[in-house]
């Protein structure tokens, strides 16, 4: 099992780092720090990085626009500036709020921006006209986060009055506010199927949130600083969160685990971004450093799958715990076919059924340490860096290093019971659609109810062998 590694060393902002993105081409990776500074550091090939300083105060955002030709920023100088990513450092400024803009977010289809501030409101601007569109007001405190969904007609974001507002960017209205406790959610990220959504607090844990039934789907109390920075893997099966506890932790979403937690920034670590192919991840501090990691999934252990449905694990199924929250035994219940895409975002909520049941840990832990490679013309010190390896898992049969669910979708089971169901298809057709829809959803349920006994027959008799 092989852990992510840590390949480049960044230094030149003089303040903390607040925010890292990377370029959709990979060759480019942005951060931004309290200095009042962007920078943008050459990846591919590694040549010298530059520096912008049109800001008058301290950088909190930086995102790279979707085509990778513009670069956006939002400072506590309450404007917002569009940057050409070359040598000449061209900007265009957006006098955008009426105090500090905490954070924005540009469409999938590159043509509207989303801002958050502290003036609680969340504004809607066109980037082709450069011209404010609307606003939204809901909130009565900051406004820390705010992201557009994969398909750009949803908008979610968190503020400091404990509340998560989920918005309609075509009715430009709150349709539902999801409830923090004990802290608020310091930054948001969108799932890339667009079900669901990643939330860090400031009471130290990491949420995932379940769009079409309104509901918490994984908690875990991971970290024990306040959460500044989340972000979902292009896969949408793993999840990245850094802490005050000057730790990153990475979880797995489809079996509700931690995976890893990485060591090396010295403090803080505040920002943290995945590259579009999924194959880096960037992290920064308030050490001024920006640290680039090679995420290595594919040899340690995470299942790199098709992220289409038909590829899901279905879940075991559980009766207790129904929100998905840590139950008393503290697992984690998860929906974890809430991960895969929908290919139609008309979902009805008859569809939202399948609950799962997260193994419990084994109490060990193992942890390796590891220096970063040198690269030329790159600074790069020494600096070590500690990966600790996920408990193992433990089960009825004794101790296994993971865990495969059974891999059937709901297509299968419709075909499974179209051929059990030939003699009756005469009599389905005098059947209306929607009840026959149903019919066929039951009939499905049964059957997946049918295997979850089987699996439970077996693991019963492999407790009666012992």
């Amino acid at each position: 099992m092989e852990d992510p590694s840590l390949q480049i060393h960044f230094k030149g902002h003089k303040d903390s780092i607040t925010c890292v993105d990377f370029n959709p081409t990979g060759k480019q990776l942005a951060s931004c720090s309290m200095d009042a500074c962007l920078m943008i550091w050459n990846i591919k090939p590694q040549t010298r990085a530059y520096k912008f300083s049109g800001h008058k105060d301290a950088v909190f955002c930086v995102r790279f626009s979707p085509t990778g030709e513009l670069i956006l920023t939002a400072s506590r100088d309450k404007t917002v500036k569009l940057w050409i990513p070359s040598i000449k450092g061209e900007s265009i400024t957006f006098r955008a709020h009426t105090a500090a803009v905490r954070w924005l977010d540009v469409s999938a289809d590159d043509s509207r921006m989303c801002t958050a501030s502290a003036d609680k409101s969340v504004k809607v601007w066109s980037l082709h006209r450069q011209k404010f569109l609307f606003s939204l007001n809901q909130h009565v405190n900051w406004v820390r986060c705010c992201r557009f969904s994969p398909d750009s007609r949803l908008i979610i974001s968190s503020s400091d009055d404990k509340t998560i507002k989920l918005w309609d960017t075509e009715a430009q209205s709150c349709v539902h506010t999801f409830q923090e406790s004990g802290g608020f959610a310091s930054h948001l990220d969108f799932h890339p199927s667009g079900n669901c959504f990643a939330s860090g607090s400031t009471n130290c844990t990491v949420k995932l949130w379940d769009l079409r039934m309104n509901r918490l789907l994984q908690h875990y109390d991971a970290h024990t600083g306040p959460v500044h920075k989340v972000a979902c893997h292009p896969n949408g099966h793993v999840l990245l969160s850094a802490s005050e506890d000057s730790t990153l932790k990475i979880f797995d979403l489809l079996e509700g685990r931690p995976l890893f937690t990485l060591q090396g920034h010295q403090g803080p670590i505040t920002a943290a971004a995945f590259s579009a192919s999924g194959d880096h991840f960037a992290s920064g501090g308030n050490d001024e450093q920006v640290f680039l990691w090679r995420t290595n999934f594919n040899r340690c252990g995470v299942k790199m799958t098709t992220n289409t449905p038909d590829n899901c694990s279905h879940p075991i199924y559980t009766t207790s715990n129904p929100d998905g929250s840590i139950s008393r035994d503290k697992s984690i219940q998860i929906n974890s076919h809430l991960l895969c895409p929908r290919s139609d975002p008309q979902v009805t909520s008859s569809e939202m059924h399948e609950k799962a049941e997260k193994p419990l840990f084994a109490t060990s832990e193992t942890a390796v340490d590891f220096h970063e490679t040198t690269n030329s013309g790159v600074q790069n010190p020494a600096t070590s860096v500690k990966c600790h390896f996920p408990p193992t898992f433990r089960t009825h049969s004794g101790v296994i290093s993971s865990m495969t669910l059974p891999l059937t979708s709901n297509v299968n089971f419709l075909q499974a019971n179209s051929k059990t169901a030939g003699g009756l298809e005469s009599e389905r057709q005098n059947v209306p659609p929607p009840l026959s829809t149903t019919l066929e959803h039951i009939v499905s349920q049964l059957d997946i109810l049918t295997q979850t006994v089987s699996l439970l027959e077996q693991r019963l008799t492999l407790l009666e062998n012992k």
